[in-house]
């Protein structure tokens, strides 16, 4: 029966989701202390547009030099490999049948694989079989950074809507309500996306998200309290 897989969707899935998380707990959580501080609404709405618009730039430059560090070690294993293929090349040959070999295959059989392979494309054989390093999972900073800074921004204007439309009074409750149900839909899609199990995706980032915004509420509350 036919079916599919989802690994080459784990690199701007990854950045994607953790942006959006990022953006919803940290401008919910942002807000909500505030909030809990006495801040009005002039003040959630200036401190919302900065948090976004810092936090979308901060992500996006962090999982750029994240990303681009492994693309560097990548390009750096690549290249101590392909120097070892010039020079030796027979013994990268036998260090491939060696893997196979451990894998579960018999030597001849493992010895007449590495041939083929390195007969057809020794470098990629290395960087697949030896490095671990694939074209569906090879570090792309630039890619990562532009998900991760779009879906920061989507997911902080969310706890903004609220600050923007809310009553003055249900302001703290309706941010909390309306990102407490984005936090759980953003899991479920992503476990669904990702071909985990919906329910334990969703409750895992909703009591986290729950958990972050007491914390910061009760800080705010505290700070506010003492001034």
């Amino acid at each position: 029966m036919p079916h599919t897989h989802r690994t080459h969707q784990s690199g701007w899935m990854r950045a994607g989701v953790l942006g959006a998380n990022d953006g919803i707990l940290s401008i919910a959580g942002l807000l909500l202390g505030i909030a809990a501080a006495h801040g009005g609404r002039p003040a959630l709405m200036v401190a919302g547009v900065a948090g976004v618009v810092a936090g979308a730039l901060s992500m996006g430059a962090g999982e750029y030099v994240s990303v681009s560090s492994q693309a560097d070690t990548e390009r750096a294993d690549l290249e101590l490999e392909r120097n070892a293929l010039q020079t030796d090349f027979d013994l990268e040959r036998d260090e491939l049948r060696d893997i196979y070999v451990r894998r579960g295959l018999d030597p001849v059989l493992a010895a007449q694989v590495a041939h083929q392979l390195m007969a057809h494309d020794a470098l990629g054989a290395h960087a697949r079989d030896e490095i671990g390093i694939t074209d569906a999972l090879a570090a792309r900073p630039l890619q990562a950074a532009l998900t991760s800074t779009i879906s920061f921004a989507i997911g902080g204007i969310v706890p903004m809507l609220p600050v923007v439309f809310a009553p003055d009074r249900a302001i703290v409750a309706t941010v909390a309500a309306i990102s407490l149900a984005s936090l759980a839909a953003l899991g479920a899609l992503a476990a669904r996306v990702g071909g985990a199990p919906v329910l334990r995706g969703s409750w895992r980032v909703l009591l986290w998200g729950a958990g972050t915004m007491a914390a910061t509420m009760g800080i705010g509350a505290l700070f506010g309290a003492s001034v």
